[in-house]
């Protein structure tokens, strides 16, 4: 098993005979959902693991998993994960359901991991109790780091969650700065206001959703939307290292994160050139290739090339491939240069458009 191959699945452990039966019944029910029971309590054909001692056996499978459901008292969970934790946003959901299956326990990610709607399924299954402790959730406040997770927005400073969940709560005003529209429509109207860069300094919470690098005073959450797509060229045989330079170096040149980025495109030619794959490969972004002919339809290119037309057939590569993969959005940085590479910076719109709903934003 490997972490990559385990990450959306599901773990449920036993280490009695009734939890084993309680866990059995979850298996058949949850789909990818791995079974781990202790030595003797084995049931053929589901029990995929068994283990001598769970103290032993979790702990190299604990960030294999998504999810993690125990079937026995909370102690012995708490006790057991402690220091397995990592931080709320890269920890697996942790549900715990007791062996009389009267209560399922969220206990661990509730919101990013997926805890609470694990709990509530476990809940169903079993007709046991859900126990979700969340004050958001019990109070119907917005779950920030959920609505983040749902929007595919990447949380660049964590520790500020806590700002906006309380002020939520207390309904004081949260700041938001959200210029394409992202998450704005989904947050109580009555409580945010917009973002005003001197009075945010002394704000006691605040939201910015934005690709654009800024100095944010640390009670305002940082919000990084999946919106830019960037083009690449090459000479054949360029090194990853060189393309991966030119890229950071543009994006923190032009103030754009690095976290926004959502596509790599470049021309079908180089589809099998080793460097823009590894480039793809460990910046984890999906890469994308164009013909030709899609290329030099491109409406947008501001720095077409004669030398690239009689070379690969097309007066633009990196504009051209930034500006579809961005699905026809618009060019925000222009062909930058390195020896052997070429990148371009497009930005991709938002599932929904901020100046329809009349949403503020700034100027850029």
């Amino acid at each position: 098993m490997t972490p990559s191959v385990r990450q959306n699945l599901l773990a449920v452990w036993a280490i009695t005979p009734r939890g084993a039966e309680i866990a059995l019944s979850l298996a058949r029910h949850l789909p990818g959902c791995d079974l781990h029971l202790a030595d003797g309590l084995a049931r053929a054909p589901l029990a995929e693991v068994t283990f001598q001692r769970l103290a032993h056996a979790l702990p190299p499978r604990f960030p294999r998993y998504g999810g993690h459901i125990f079937v026995m008292a909370t102690g012995i969970v708490v006790r057991l994960i402690a220091p397995l934790l990592r931080h709320k946003t890269a920890d697996p959901a942790v549900v715990v359901i007791d062996e009389g299956a009267r209560h399922a326990i969220s206990l661990v990610s509730g919101h990013l991991g997926g805890a609470n709607q694990l709990a509530l399924e476990v809940a169903r299954i079993t007709a046991a109790d859900p126990v979700i402790t969340t004050a958001t959730d019990l109070s119907g406040a917005p779950a920030i780091d959920l609505l983040a997770r749902e929007c595919h927005l990447s949380i660049e400073n964590p520790a500020a969650i806590q700002y906006v969940s309380m002020a939520f709560l207390t309904c004081q005003p949260v700041r938001l700065h959200d210029p394409m529209g992202w998450i704005g429509h989904r947050l109580p109207a009555d409580t945010v206001i917009p973002f005003d860069a001197p009075a945010a300094q002394g704000a006691t919470a605040g939201v910015w959703v934005d690709d654009l690098l800024a100095p944010v005073p640390p009670r305002i959450l940082v919000l990084r939307p999946p919106s830019l797509a960037a083009g690449m060229g090459c000479n054949r045989g360029t090194p990853a290292a060189e393309m991966r330079g030119l890229l950071l170096e543009t994006l923190a040149r032009f103030r754009r994160s690095a976290a926004s980025l959502k596509r790599l495109a470049s021309i079908s030619l180089k589809q099998d050139e080793p460097g823009l794959l590894e480039l793809a490969r460990t910046l984890g972004v999906a890469l994308v290739f164009f013909e030709k002919d899609a290329l030099a339809r491109a409406d947008g290119v501001v720095s077409p090339s004669a030398r690239v037309a009689r070379h690969v057939g097309v007066p633009s590569v990196c504009e051209a491939a930034a500006i579809l993969a961005a699905g026809n959005g618009p060019l925000i940085v222009p062909k930058q240069t390195s020896r052997n590479a070429t990148v371009a910076i497009a930005r991709i719109p938002s599932s929904s458009s901020a100046s329809a709903r009349g949403d503020w934003s700034t100027s850029r």
